[in-house]
């Protein structure tokens, strides 16, 4: 497992306005974490724009950054989308979502205008909203009995990792939580102490 123990984020939605030869580039920056949150936002936005003539976007999705998509809408191939994407990535982020929204002056920009626009529109979109850091943690569930229960407190106990009881029916057992640079060795312990039941469950995030 390859994941960061933090990942960086928006801290807030936050908006912006640039401007080129008359026409107006509005930034919008959120914190989305599914694909079709971005696609969702998407289509508010231009519903908030109705007599915009664009309405480009990139976004980041995953805790690795591991999804990537832009869109042009119409603008010349590379002039929009990509730009926007780029600012994302120089800062970082990921569960990121920018949208530009461009209303038209009148004079044509081209590409390296356009690039610069919508490059200018994201970037400041991103630093009014900010950027936050948050943590990653990795829940595991290790299945034993009462009795032997004291044996993975002390084995997260070393590691310092935070520990959960769960006596939930009879599934008893003990709820660890691990940032993902501490995942094999926890393994590896658990494995050595014959605690060789236990299951990942859905990550976490908390903020620093």
């Amino acid at each position: 497992m390859n994941l960061n123990d933090q990942i960086k984020v928006p801290a807030k939605a936050a908006e912006s306005i640039f401007k080129d030869r008359g026409s107006k580039f509005i930034g919008h920056v959120f914190n989305v974490s599914e694909e079709a949150e971005a696609k969702a936002l998407v289509q508010t936005i231009k519903k908030q724009h109705p007599a915009a003539v664009h309405w480009c976007w990139a976004y980041v999705i995953g805790l690795e950054g591991e999804i990537a998509k832009s869109s042009d809408d119409r603008e010349p191939s590379g002039s929009a989308g990509k730009p926007i994407l780029n600012a994302i990535l120089k800062q970082g982020l990921t569960q990121t979502l920018v949208i530009v929204v461009r209303y038209f002056g009148g004079k044509l920009l081209g590409v390296p205008g356009l690039i610069n626009a919508y490059g200018s529109a994201a970037s400041e979109a991103i630093a009014f909203g900010g950027i936050a850091n948050q943590l990653v943690q990795i829940p595991v569930f290790v299945t034993c009995e009462y009795e032997q229960q004291h044996q993975v407190i002390r084995i997260a106990k070393q590691l310092q990792l935070k520990v959960y009881p769960d006596f939930l029916d009879l599934d008893s057992g003990i709820s660890i939580e691990t940032p993902p640079s501490k995942i094999n060795e926890l393994k590896k312990q658990l494995i050595e102490a014959r605690f060789d039941t236990y299951q990942l469950k859905d990550i976490k995030l908390y903020p620093c």
